[in-house]
């Protein structure tokens, strides 16, 4: 089943309106009271293939792209997308997604990664082992002229924009001592910026989570792709994916894409994405997430949710007042 999808301009009027009834919706629940963690119900069943294209075929249309899409992988967005053609696999990775764990997964099964990485040494992973297989322009020539021989399948993972928010700011700006690479120049250009808008003074070389998501806000030229909308590292319009999944299903969804790919190992995909608990809703960025978000001023959430609200539709994500907080809201 491929993702292909034509909308025209009555359809893309509607699904405009939904998304407006969505954003309502979310925020109508937002409220700045500590939210209670009791999480006692069994996890969501995961989304069939069938709702998630369907899902995603609405955002397409929420953006407005209304041509059939290909399968050029000519992509406005090369270094997050690789071509594996070992395996006939083409993958877009979305920084703070869960990228690491698929595309070391990927390059095991291609065959060109065999050796232990450290935990320490996981930006390796992004560079000297996955570097060959970026979809610049030879590698995009290599994976088109295999799609004409025969299907290549793709797919991406997603996340609760609200979530990815939060781990961005861990991983990349705060002081937290965390496994990837901290952006620590970019953290003291964001200080300065953000100091002088505040009209304080305040030597730290990190901006608190308050300034960072004022920052956001900004849409300035110092941000990167770990900080901005998802749909746009993916290579919307120009290509079909045949699986987009939700970050937060990966241990029952990965069987899926491995079973595609014809795979015999699982590698280290199908456990949860976070080793301190196997529920979603109890991993400590999604805590911190309902903590964090709820202390914010209303009229900031909602720029927020303006900025990413193609995110949110991707899979219906709930917001971080939901009990499911922070699964896709499959039977809204």
């Amino acid at each position: 089943m491929f993702l292909q999808f034509q909308f025209d301009k009555k359809s893309s009027i509607v699904v405009f309106l939904v998304s407006i009834f969505i954003l309502v919706f979310l925020l109508g629940g937002y409220n700045r009271s500590s939210v209670e963690i009791t999480v006692s119900d069994p996890l969501p069943p995961a989304p069939s293939q069938v709702w998630l294209l369907k899902q995603v075929g609405r955002t397409l249309g929420l953006l407005g792209y209304t041509s059939p899409l290909t399968n050029n992988w000519t992509c406005s967005q090369p270094r997050h997308t690789y071509f594996f053609p070992n395996i006939r696999a083409v993958f877009t990775g979305i920084p703070k997604s869960g990228c690491s764990n698929w595309i070391e997964f990927l390059l095991r099964a291609e065959g060109a990664l065999h050796q232990k990485i450290d935990p320490t040494e996981v930006y390796k992973i992004h560079t000297t082992f996955s570097e060959p297989y970026r979809m610049f322009q030879q590698v995009a020539d290599r994976a088109n002229s295999a799609e004409k021989r025969g299907h290549v399948f793709s797919f991406a993972v997603v996340r609760n924009p609200w979530t990815r928010l939060v781990s961005g700011y861990r991983d990349k700006l705060s002081a937290e001592v965390t496994q990837g690479y901290s952006f620590d120049n970019l953290a003291r250009k964001i200080v300065q910026k953000m100091n002088k808008i505040d009209n304080i003074t305040n030597r730290s070389e990190h901006p608190s989570f308050n300034q960072y998501l004022r920052w956001i806000v900004l849409q300035d030229d110092l941000q990167n792709d770990h900080f901005t909308p998802q749909h746009l590292t993916l290579c919307f319009p120009h290509v079909r994916y045949d699986y987009i999944l939700p970050l937060e299903h990966s241990p029952a969804l990965a069987r899926t894409i491995v079973e595609e790919l014809h795979l015999n190992t699982t590698g280290g995909v199908l456990g949860p994405y976070n080793k301190q608990s196997s529920d979603p809703r109890l991993q400590s960025t999604t805590l911190l997430a309902r903590k964090w978000f709820s202390e914010q001023e209303p009229q900031l959430i909602e720029q927020l949710y303006a900025i990413f609200r193609a995110d949110f539709a991707m899979m219906n994500y709930s917001n971080f007042t939901d009990p499911y907080f922070p699964f896709p809201i499959v039977n809204f």
